[in-house]
């Protein structure tokens, strides 16, 4: 009778715990489906409320109050410009013949589109 050769506990324990891993930017590709699906806001609403009163308070100290539909709705708009500003980031860096998303891309959109500190 011919014995067959096992492996170990602990060898055959390492093997079924082995955790499958998907190729690099699967994942990142089913976030951004699933961010897109999605339309919640995407910045937390508490730091974006401390953000806008922190300005406020710079600006101008007559304004101290906000309603919490002025908050949404400017929320709204600033996540609006910033994902158009990647996404036109990101068209300056696949001219480029670039994937990555790099610093001065952002930087030749905010200077084509006129956005932030005047040129």
């Amino acid at each position: 009778m011919a014995r067959v050769k096992q492996t170990p506990r602990h060898a055959r324990e390492t093997q079924e715990k082995k955790k499958r891993r998907n190729k690099p930017g699967t994942v990142a590709l089913r976030e951004i489906r699933k961010m897109q699906k999605t339309f919640k806001l995407i910045i937390p609403y508490a730091p974006f409320v401390r953000v806008v009163r922190e300005i406020t308070n710079q600006v101008s100290s007559l304004v101290t109050r906000w309603t919490p539909g002025a908050l949404i709705s400017l929320q709204e708009a600033a996540e609006d410009c910033l994902v158009r500003m990647f996404e036109a980031g990101w068209l300056c860096a696949l001219h480029a013949k670039r994937v990555t998303l790099m610093k001065k891309d952002i930087e030749l959109t905010r200077r084509l589109t006129g956005i932030g500190r005047p040129w």
